[in-house]
């Protein structure tokens, strides 16, 4: 297995990486991150400083003559999803990503990679290392906890951007430019229950684990209508609720909000006497599901174990309510766009599903190119979930961002591309948050334009970066920061 990352090209973008990889940096842990980034910074004698809201801003003057070009500002987030598989046991908060060489691409064992939005922040580091290339004004922006909230963005302050043109590198497939992303907001639902002893008659107790699925980024990987690991555990709890005196103990499904659920498991009872016929149902529904998603699922996995008893269980009518709310609730892609051929619309993705202390706190996403029906999303969401009984709040959401063919930015970019690989990139939007939307709140005028290397199974334990893009990227990066 090949670890060293830092024998790719180009070198300075993957020396940065790799040196990233060493360093936890999930959502709302960034300290050393931030550290690392403010260091390479003062090593450089560049002006640099962290905001309020932790992010990092740092600035390069312009190469000798180039003083009155146009004011670049290149941005990537810090943060990284902390998924891994369930049998990998791995500390986000200490222990480092262990990134290896897979053939075409770079991987890793078990966990998330981190290059979304690593390798952009790798990228904005070696230009601000490279004396050898020539630029106007630049700016680095480096915002903090992207993936759970967009925080950073939201508390950037108006004044503190001088640049009137963008570049954001947190795209995933090389050779498209976005000129366009959809607007979210979260739903953070909440079932009050109090436990209930166990009845004394004589239950049998199991756990139910779906598993093997696909996973990925709830906005880009949702066209590809993979399955939902939570409602996968819902349509077959409500199943047996219907046929058998069902006694439901647990449930864990799912986890980031941004993440397609990829395991959710069950812990419940049945009277000793229907167990059987309980083996049998579930069966029969894992051909049913396995033979329904035998095209986007290939590993897909069922499975039902007796456990040790337990001794609380959910009381029947909050039983009945969340599994009857969770099959009903929408889930997947609910529009597509009819003004870009080819792009989701509007989606809507059940997250996680946990039971704790307080009760059982479910988490869904809404997503949407068109404001209206992204708030419509979210009522619908929030309606059926308060027939059941639930409490529902949002988040405040974040909003979208509009293409605008006559970018002047989206000109150059597109010339630039052509020159450097003879073919032209392909400009379109994205069903997913970039924090674009955010920035054009604070600057209205800002030219932006994302674009990055392809990535695959972001989000998931499957994330891969395709080394050869990585170089085409920094060609693409450098070439576009000289032309502006």
């Amino acid at each position: 297995m090949n670890t060293d990352l830092t024998s790719l090209k180009p070198a300075l973008v993957w020396k940065h990486f790799a040196a990233m990889t060493q360093i936890p940096r999930p959502s709302f842990h960034e300290e050393k991150i931030r550290r690392y980034v403010l260091d390479v910074a003062r090593s450089l004698g560049l002006e640099c400083r962290e905001d309020a809201a932790h992010n990092v801003y740092v600035r390069k003057p312009a190469s000798k003559g180039m003083e009155n070009r146009a004011g670049v500002i290149l941005q990537a987030h810090l943060d990284m999803v902390p998924q891994k598989n369930n049998d990998k046991k791995f500390d986000f908060l200490k222990d480092p990503i262990r990134a290896y060489v897979d053939g075409d691409w770079v991987t890793a064992d078990g966990t998330t990679l981190g290059a979304d939005n690593g390798i952009g922040a790798a990228a904005i580091l070696a230009v601000l290392e490279d004396d050898t290339l020539e630029h106007g004004p630049l700016e680095a922006l480096f915002t903090a906890t992207e993936e759970t909230g967009m925080a950073g963005a939201f508390g950037l302050k108006k004044g503190l951007l001088k640049g009137d043109i963008l570049l954001n590198l947190d795209s995933e497939t090389e050779g498209e430019l976005y000129v366009g992303c959809a607007g979210g907001l979260d739903a953070n639902i909440r079932f009050r229950s109090v436990p209930e002893p166990t009845p004394a008659r004589n239950y049998t107790a199991a756990i139910v684990a779906v598993k093997g699925l696909k996973g990925g980024h709830s906005g880009i990987q949702i066209v590809c209508q993979r399955a939902n690991a939570n409602k996968l555990l819902f349509r077959l709890l409500r199943r047996w609720t219907a046929a058998h005196d069902l006694l439901l103990c647990s449930v864990d499904g799912g986890g980031l909000r941004n993440a397609i659920p990829r395991e959710a498991f069950a812990v419940f009872g049945v009277p000793a006497e229907t167990a059987g016929d309980v083996c049998e149902r579930c069966r029969a529904f894992a051909v049913e599901i396995v033979e329904e998603f035998k095209y986007t699922e290939p590993n897909l996995q069922m499975t039902l174990n007796k456990i040790e008893w337990v001794e609380w269980v959910l009381d029947p009518v909050t039983m009945q309510s969340l599994v009857g709310a969770l099959v009903g609730l929408p889930n997947g892609v609910l529009a597509m766009s009819h003004a870009v051929e080819g792009l989701v619309e509007t989606s809507s993705n059940l997250a996680s599903v946990k039971f704790g202390a307080e009760g059982i706190v479910v988490t869904t996403s809404q997503r949407s190119s068109v404001e209206s029906a992204k708030r419509y999303a979210a009522q619908t969401v929030e309606a059926v979930l308060r027939l059941s009984g639930a409490e529902v709040a949002h988040s405040d959401g974040y909003p979208g961002w509009s293409p605008d063919p006559d970018s002047y930015l989206l000109h150059v970019t597109e010339q630039c591309y052509e020159r450097l690989f003879a073919v032209k990139p392909k400009v379109r939007a994205i069903h997913a948050g970039l924090e674009c939307g955010l920035f054009l709140e604070k600057y209205p005028e800002l030219d932006m334009v994302s674009f990055g290397p392809t990535l695959r199974g972001v989000h998931s334990p499957d994330e891969r970066l395709e080394i050869a893009t990585v170089q085409k990227f920094w060609d693409l990066l450098c070439a576009v920061v000289g032309s502006l």
